[in-house]
């Protein structure tokens, strides 16, 4: 694939992970007790041969930046090849923030047209999957297309939550739409393109010279090629792909990991998934303690209780604690007496003695925010420094910096409710 540029999509914002994303983008978001979202797609291009990836910021880049670096994890510190990351700016007339996947990929179109390379592989960088793009490189050299999009089979429920692509008997599309609210194929794109890179830069001269245009290729850039007669293909992708943009599939996704026979395999030594190591030791296990079904990071001491949860980096379980069916992040404390259900809580939050989280069985979506919980979650932000003895229930949103005044009187918390910093 020394013919082919990566450029990954990161810039998103995710509002759908709600105060996970509150600082930091979508991508940068810690995944799998060692790992951030954005890991899986640069090690899918390290594993396939990628030799060259571009990596497109925008949200809140700072952690993104830090964790990628030079890209040395994934081997890409090297003389032919390596890495780069591209943030947009704002006070030329050309420049603007990204006004959707495609834009963001127009407004870096002469560094396209600087490169040698004849084709673009487009990625986005907070997807879960494990992928050889070589074979579909290799497809799309045979097939002789213009773009070729990675395609999975998907529920007829969910089908509406995607590109769904019509394919004739060679694999080749001829018929395209963005979120259908009904459709008779379940052939959806993963957000995955290799495009000739002269068709995909003269594709979005044109998008852009549109003024109604949302600049986004499923909703765009797709159709209007499907329309002109473009070859566009399909290629048929089979294995384990997530896509985590609501907290519950974040959350699945997690869950995933912890199964006895994991769809995801993450330990693969022929595919492995490569990140920004932390250099702690290795967890410490108290003589009272109990781990069950859980993934626990290095640097963890864990004296308590801990079931069916994946726990990041630097965690503190007390004796007396209990953890289950719950997401921790790096450097969180969890004090005695404190019982955690169905819960994610982001970096260095602290749960004094006593508190009682995700309590109940009541399932009221969180009022302020319904379109996010729903299902019986609960999620405390980054910094949230939570009182004694506090008791919330399901559905509940805590965000980012609280402090014990944020609460109140109030120690007992009502399910679907949301408690803001208040400056």
């Amino acid at each position: 694939m020394r013919d082919c540029l990566a450029v990954v999509l990161a810039g998103g914002k995710g509002d759908r992970l709600s105060v996970l994303s509150e600082k930091r983008a979508k991508p940068a978001v810690p995944f799998g007790g060692k790992y951030r979202l954005i890991d899986f797609t640069l090690s899918n291009c390290t594993n396939s041969g990628v030799n060259y990836v571009i990596v497109l910021t925008q949200y809140r880049p700072r952690s993104l930046e830090d964790h990628i670096r030079i890209g040395k994890p994934w081997d890409f510190d090297r003389k032919k090849g390596g890495i780069e990351l591209i943030s947009p700016y704002l006070g030329r007339k050309d420049s603007d923030w990204f006004k959707g996947t495609a834009d963001a990929i127009y407004q870096n179109r002469s560094y396209m047209h600087t490169r040698p390379f004849n084709r673009i592989l487009i990625l986005s960088g907070d997807h879960v999957y494990l992928m050889d793009y070589s074979k579909m490189y290799s497809q799309h050299i045979e097939n002789a297309a213009d773009l070729t999009i990675a395609t999975l089979q998907v529920k007829q429920s969910e089908a509406h939550r995607y590109g769904i692509l019509e394919l004739d008997t060679e694999g080749k599309v001829i018929g395209f739409e963005e979120k259908p609210k009904k459709t008779r194929s379940l052939t959806a794109s993963m957000g995955v393109y290799i495009f000739e890179k002269d068709v995909l830069l003269k594709s979005l001269e044109e998008d852009a010279e549109k003024r109604d245009s949302s600049h986004d290729f499923g909703k765009n850039i797709i159709p209007a090629m499907l329309a002109k007669g473009d070859r566009i293909f399909g290629y048929r992708f089979t294995g384990y792909w997530r896509d985590v943009g609501t907290l519950s599939s974040y959350f699945d996704a997690n869950q995933d990991l912890l199964r006895t026979y994991p769809e995801l395999k993450i330990d693969d030594p022929n595919w492995q998934i490569y990140t920004n190591e932390d250099p702690r030791p290795p967890a410490k296990f108290g003589l009272y303690s109990q781990v069950v079904d859980s993934i626990i990071g290095t640097g963890c001491i864990i004296n308590g209780h801990v079931e069916n949860s994946v726990l990041s980096p630097g965690i503190f379980v007390e004796e007396g604690a209990k953890v289950s069916n719950s997401i921790i992040l790096d450097d969180c404390r969890i004090l005695g007496g404190s019982v955690l259900d169905h819960v994610i809580l982001d970096k260095r939050v602290v749960v004094q003695r006593n508190s009682k989280l995700g309590a109940g069985s009541e399932n009221i979506p969180n009022k302020d925010n319904p379109q996010i919980l729903t299902d019986g979650l609960s999620v405390v932000g980054k910094n949230a420094f939570l009182p004694a003895n506090l008791i919330f229930g399901r559905n509940v949103l805590i965000y980012p910096d609280v402090d014990e005044n944020d609460f109140g009187e109030g120690k007992n918390i009502t399910s679907g409710s949301t408690i803001y910093h208040h400056q």
